[in-house]
Order: structure tokens, then sequence, then C-alpha cells
């Protein structure tokens, strides 16, 4: 005898309303505290970023990617008796060693889902031996997929580099000038960390319950790729690919809003005003340019293009606060270091495992398993029928 349940499915809920009460639950979780932090402070109102009590201009003008994850994960870590650089070095050759010789199926995987799988060889433990590995693991597996899809061999790494200079010596196959490395070195800084974004919140998560740091990191990840967090620059350079000339920004961009379409690399959920780290990243892109003494039209295109579309959302849309992004300056960077656009949410991964890393040692440290509530607005009991149909299969006693 099989029973059949037959539910009407086309009941929906009718448009939902909150009170000041509700705290804005359902809208996003805007103005709710789900955590206290040593960490990092986002001050979206006037556009500035603390990280453990320094501001993200100091940590990008003074320190290098391995100086701030020593600052970020101060007390969080057991202690390792080994300088942070010498560290993350050593485990990027036990992070290289795990990579697979062969494995065709890799290839066939965007880059960030590549990644999402690489992490997953790492044990998935919750101490410092992990926590080191999960940060050298995006800057060795980046590199390595980018040269295994342009059918190179994957280069080891180089322990005595910092980790900028050896990512790119690992994509280029050569040791990359300095100020490259500045360039990269200031990106990975800038992103490392910026408060309760959706993948550090995916991680913290995912840490509450006890699980590993591999486990948070995967998740962090699969938050990180969607294209409303992480996996939005490459778009940045296929709008600039589409305008193509500076004197074709206003019709392009005005024709893309009539058409209801998001400018990409413009507005954020929490800063009112422009994203601090756009002026970082665009710095480090200023600087490489001024370092290569060689015009560039993507970046005359590109600024031509912010200038055009800043004016014309503040026309447009002057009820909301549209300034430019962290995403628009990224892609130009990313793109003039040499990494390919596909691959450009796996080198954000590679700054912000660092805060991951933290928020999830943070969260075990302190924290509570994290388990909110939702309001119910189905039916209540009785309002829908069920249906029940038997029938007699002869092959089932």
């Amino acid at each position: 005898m099989i029973i059949f349940i037959k539910i009407d499915v086309n009941y929906k809920p009718s448009k939902l309303t909150f009170t000041e009460d509700d705290m804005n639950c359902g809208s996003g979780l805007e103005g709710v505290v789900a955590a206290e932090t040593l960490l990092s402070d986002v001050d979206g109102e006037a556009g500035r970023l603390i990280i453990r009590g320094h501001s993200l201009e100091q940590l990008v003008e003074h320190c290098s990617f391995e100086d701030v994850l020593e600052l970020l994960l101060a007390g969080l870590l057991e202690p390792g008796g080994v300088p942070w650089p010498a560290a993350l070095g050593a485990a990027r050759e036990e992070v290289f060693a795990l990579l697979p010789r062969t494995d065709p199926r890799l290839l066939e995987l965007s880059p960030v889902e590549a990644l999402r799988a690489l992490l997953s060889r790492l044990a998935d433990g919750a101490d410092r031996a992990t926590a080191m590995q999960l940060l050298a693991a995006p800057a060795v597996f980046t590199p390595a997929l980018i040269r295994l899809r342009a059918g190179l061999d994957p280069l080891p790494p180089d322990a005595t580099l910092g980790q900028a200079a050896d990512l790119l010596r690992m994509l280029h196959g050569t040791v990359a000038p300095e100020c490259e490395v500045a360039a990269l070195n200031a990106y990975l800084v800038t992103v490392m960390d910026h408060g309760l974004n959706a993948s550090t919140f995916a991680a913290r998560v995912v840490a509450s319950t006890r699980a590993g740091f591999a486990a948070a990191t995967i998740a962090a990840l699969c938050a990180l790729q969607g294209p409303l967090h992480g996996g939005a620059p490459g778009p940045v350079l296929d709008m600039l690919d589409a305008i193509g000339q500076p004197q074709h920004a206003d019709a392009w961009l005005e024709q893309a809003l009539r058409r209801g379409e998001r400018l990409m690399g413009f507005g954020h959920r929490i800063y009112r005003v422009r994203d601090p780290r756009a002026d970082m990243v665009r710095n480090a892109l200023l600087a490489l340019a001024a370092a290569r003494a060689t015009p560039s039209a993507r970046l005359v295109l590109a600024e031509a293009v912010e200038a055009a579309a800043l004016r014309i959302l503040l026309r447009e849309k002057p009820q909301r606060s549209l300034q430019t992004n962290i995403e628009y300056y990224t892609a130009l960077l990313l793109d003039a270091l040499g990494f390919p656009r596909t691959a450009f949410t796996c080198v954000f991964a590679a700054g912000r495992v660092g805060g991951w890393i933290a928020h999830a040692a943070e969260q075990v440290m302190y924290g509570r398993l994290i388990r909110p509530q939702s309001r119910y607005v189905g039916p209540q009991v009785g309002a829908r029928s069920l249906t029940r149909a038997a029938t007699t299969d002869a092959g089932t006693r």
C-alpha cells in the first residue's frame, strides 16, 4: 500500500509587515547585533574601517599582509614560536603538497568552485596548524588553478617570500617587481576583514557549532562567491568592455539604468558614503601605473566611467547614496596584476581568509551557538486540506 498526500501548493504568504521592535528582521538583519567583536568596526555613515584599533589607511600604508594577520589573530590562536612570515611560508609548502597532480575534474569547475574542492582536502581542526594551512591555502591553490587551466604546471611556493610576493611568483613563474608586490599586498590587507559581512557571518555560524576552521572557511567561501558579495568584481570589467570608450559612458550607463540593471561597482549595503576601501585599492592601482610608467587606456576609461556613473546616479536616484565601492577598482587592480577575471573571487578569498579565521576563533572563544528564531507566516492548523489516494502495488507487501 502506497499513500500519496496531496498538498495545496498555491498558498502564498501575505506581504510581511514588521514593527520597530522587530529590528528589521525581515530585511536582511539590518540593525541586529549578532556578535560582539574585538576585530573590526565598519562605520558606514563616516566611511571608516577600523581593525583592532588601527585605521585601514594606517595598515595599508605601513603593514604587510603578515603583519595584519598577526594583529588580527593576536590572542585567538595558541602561540606559534615562529615569526609569521616564516610560519606562513612553511604552511604554503604544506598546502602545496596536498595539490593533486592529476584531477581533470578540477578544470571542469570554475576557479572558485575548484578552490572550494581543494580546501576540502585540509583537515578540519580548530588549532593553530589548521589555521595556518587555511591562511596559506587560497594563495597557493589560486595560482595553481590558473596555471592548470592555462595548460601549465603549478609552481611550488618559496617559503622565503612574503605571501603577496609568492602568490605572484607562483602565478607568473618569475619574481614580481616590488611595485606589483606592494599593490597586491595593499589589496590583501584592504579586504582582510570587514565586520559581519555575509561570508564572515557564515563562518561564525559554522564555528559556533564547534565545527573546525576548515568547515567555517568553506562555508564562508560559498557565501563569498555570490554575485551580491565577492563574486561581483569580474562584471565591472565586463561593463567597461561594453562601454569601450569614455565618450560612450553616459549613454551606456543611462540605458543600463532604464533597463533596470545595477551598475557594477557602485553602492554598498553599509556605506552611505564612499567605500574607504575603494580609495585604498585605487591608490594602489595608481601607484602601480606610475611605477610602470606606461599609460593605461583601461584606467583612463574607468575614471571617466566612474565620474559619469556618480553623476548619473545622483541625478536618477537622489534618494539613495550610491558611491563607488571596493569592487570597482578591485577589478582593475587584479586585472593589471595578471589575474583572469574568473579568479577574482579566489584572490579576494586569499585576503579575507584572515578575517574568517579570526572571527571563527573569536566565536569559539567567546560566543554561543548561533540559533536565531524565525517568524512563521504560513497557514494555521486546519487552514489547508490534505487529500489521500491509496493504491495497491502488487510487488509491495
